[in-house]
């Protein structure tokens, strides 16, 4: 999510110090100051490299360049990238961390569409420090229920059938 290049969006330049309620229905790029909160329902928000936000900030999606210290609500996708400062709670459907982005806080994924009658599933995350990459499971022994050695039985009987050798 780049800074929008045609429709409507505003841009606060690094100058620019706002204290109070941030709400607006277009895109918003902040390289500025803002202290409170960010509500852009529907809108896209992006911290530029010089932006310093100590806000609670509501939007559809978010970039951080800069500094952030509060809690983001991003209805689609939250980005922080590599150069990134975050103090604070996540709770988003999708989220992206570049390596170097610096993120202090927890990490809750909404589902996209949750069925009424059922409770939200979801998956909290709590890092700080370097972002680093989750290890995911082997795609192969977990698929095949081998073991991690590879001397499981993986045959159709399954992994806890016993195996005799000849």
């Amino acid at each position: 999510m780049e800074m929008p290049k045609t429709g409507e969006f505003a841009h606060l330049g690094k100058s620019v110090v706002i204290k109070g309620e941030l709400s607006g229905s277009e895109d918003l790029y902040v390289d500025g100051t803002v202290e409170g909160t960010i509500q852009l329902q529907g809108n896209n928000l992006v911290i530029g490299p010089n932006g310093h936000v100590h806000a609670d900030v509501n939007a559809k999606g978010v970039v951080v360049q800069g500094k952030l210290e509060g809690n983001i609500r991003a209805s689609e996708r939250v980005e922080l990238q590599k150069a990134a400062v975050i103090v604070g709670d996540i709770v988003t459907q999708r989220i992206a961390i570049e390596e170097g982005a610096y993120f202090k806080g927890k990490v809750d994924i909404q589902k996209e569409s949750a069925k009424p009658n059922s409770s939200p599933s979801r998956t909290e995350q709590h890092g700080e420090g370097k972002s680093t990459p989750v290890p995911a499971a082997s795609g192969a022994a977990a698929a095949s229920g081998a073991t991690p050695s590879g001397t499981g039985n993986t045959g159709p009987a399954g992994p806890n059938t016993p195996v005799t050798k000849h």
